[in-house]
């Protein structure tokens, strides 16, 4: 009975899991889908680059994602199983709330460690090759990326302004230049003309600027001005040895524990880092977390329906993600240890998921329901 029980449950689960992974992850997508088709318009990138830089960006996505179509699927599927009453006939049957759980925390850790390994390899290596494809795409398309009197940050890192550019032999007048690549050093560079080129051989842009001046505050908050009548500065991998536009999203789990580990990292850079590190491990954990929350509120939620099922997930999934940006900024800041910061969110969603499952084995209504009710006493007033 058990086993047919948990088959039955894990079938149930399983369908919504995966239908609501394509769903999340296609919603993410969109809001990348019109800066990649400019791309093919405006630059006439391939097709088949276009389609590679889509699988890039779906690792980073599945991160969130997999908890996020976890929730929707038990919140759905325990809703379906009460409000057809079969929850009422397992009961009935002797087989209380808590004997239910097994087959839905075998599911939570199948989504947790797809989201784990999401989280610590594929995003890495997706973001990091996305950079690099659209990076390649811009050194081949060199005359058709830059664009006159528009502020333009399609190199990532890197914003520019110019208020001419001649195609024919790639020469820049009015150049303004803001260089974020290092946050700790950044520069605004104002020039009077200069050339734009692709490098030979290397994924890299060279701008050889005239007459000019190079602003630049250091994370102390120094301030330097040099004034120069010529240079030179290469955005890029030039030559493949050097990624200077990897970022802590890039990073893989080694990269970023011998970045923390090193002597010479500046402490803000380090906490960055540190909490980039954790974030990867409580991020996929959310899958064991939101089982715990939507068990619950899927049993009582029988009246309300799908809708309100899909409801109550995006606000859970708001209200999670919400608190995790305020403890990592907290982290980034140094107000917390990163290891504890960082794990506030699933301590304390865990703690009101095993609440509510108390609460609904005892057959007692979750607040959040009676919150429900007060709100339609105030539609049906006149």
């Amino acid at each position: 009975m058990k086993r047919i029980l948990s088959l039955y449950i894990i079938r149930e689960i399983s369908s919504l899991f995966l239908l609501g992974i394509v769903i999340f992850t296609v919603v993410l997508l969109m809001g990348r889908l019109l800066s990649l088709t400019d791309m093919v318009v405006s630059y006439g990138v391939p097709l088949a680059d276009v389609g590679r830089m889509v699988l890039y960006l779906i690792p980073s996505f599945l991160v969130m994602t997999i908890p996020m179509a976890f929730l929707l699927a038990v919140l759905m599927a325990f809703g379906r199983l009460s409000a057809d009453n079969e929850i009422v006939v397992l009961k009935a049957s002797g087989i209380s709330l808590f004997q239910m759980l097994p087959p839905v925390i075998f599911c939570s850790l199948i989504a947790m460690l797809l989201s784990l390994g999401a989280s610590t390899i594929a995003a890495p290596w997706g973001n990091s090759s996305f950079k690099k494809l659209t990076l390649k795409v811009l050194t081949e398309n060199v005359s058709a990326t830059i664009r006159e009197k528009t502020f333009w940050a399609d190199i990532p890192g890197i914003v520019m302004y110019t208020d001419r550019y001649d195609e024919e032999n790639r020469t820049l007048k009015g150049v303004i230049i803001h260089d974020g690549r290092n946050p700790y050093r950044q520069m605004t560079i104002f020039a009077k003309q200069g050339v734009i080129s692709a490098e030979q051989g290397s994924q890299s842009l060279l701008l050889s600027l005239q007459d000019g001046s190079i602003h630049s505050v250091a994370a102390a908050g120094a301030y330097r001005l040099i004034n120069f009548g010529e240079y030179s500065m290469t955005v890029g991998d030039k030559g493949g040895k050097r990624d200077i536009l990897r970022g802590e999203s890039d990073m893989t789990m080694s990269e970023l524990e011998s970045v923390i580990e090193d002597p010479s990292t500046v402490e803000a850079n380090r906490l960055k880092k540190l909490s980039e590190y954790h974030s990867r491990f409580t991020f996929p954990f959310a899958s064991i977390v939101f089982a715990l929350l939507a068990v619950p509120l899927g049993i009582q939620n029988r009246r309300a329906g799908k809708s309100a099922g899909f409801t109550i997930s995006i606000l859970i999934i708001l209200s999670y993600y919400i608190l995790m940006s305020v403890v990592k900024t907290v982290a980034e800041k140094g107000g917390l240890p990163a290891f504890i910061a960082l794990w506030i969110p699933n301590l304390l969603f865990l703690s009101t998921g095993l609440i509510f499952l108390r609460m609904a084995s005892m057959e007692k209504v979750i607040p959040l329901f009676q919150w429900g009710k007060i709100l339609n006493l105030f539609r049906k007033s006149p």
